[in-house]
């Protein structure tokens, strides 16, 4: 799991998030040496975590489906972040079906938008 700590939760609805990624981690050793920086598809994998967070939360606990990312529909990166940043992710629904869960999604960092765009989820059979 990528979400680290869940801030606020409007059950099936939106979820704020928090995380942050290790300067030790793996990761970072192929991207970038010497100017480390967090892959996009791991910010992504993290906003389709809080994303399922939110979807799961409006279910009754016995019941919870779990969630897989089905689609990117859009995703922009309009800054780095770095090992140890604080990272914080919201996810809000906008659209729904029985099956499929789209929501936007956007991760900030000191306030500032690093990458945002729209997931979508669907639940695994």
């Amino acid at each position: 799991m990528f979400v680290r700590e869940v801030v606020a939760c409007d059950p099936g609805k939106s979820v704020d998030a928090k995380t942050s990624f290790d300067s030790d981690d793996p990761m970072f050793a192929g991207h970038f040496p010497g100017n480390p920086i967090v892959p996009g598809v791991i910010l992504t994998e993290a906003l389709a975590q809080a994303a399922g967070i939110a979807a799961a939360s409006g279910y009754p606990e016995k019941e919870r489906p779990v969630f897989l990312l089905s689609a990117i529909r859009t995703m922009k990166f309009l800054q780095a972040v770095r090992p140890d940043e604080q990272v914080e992710l919201r996810a809000e629904k906008i659209g729904a079906t029985e099956t499929l869960f789209q929501f936007k999604a956007e991760a900030r960092v000191n306030g500032v938008i690093v990458a945002e765009g729209q997931l979508v989820l669907s639940v695994a059979s």
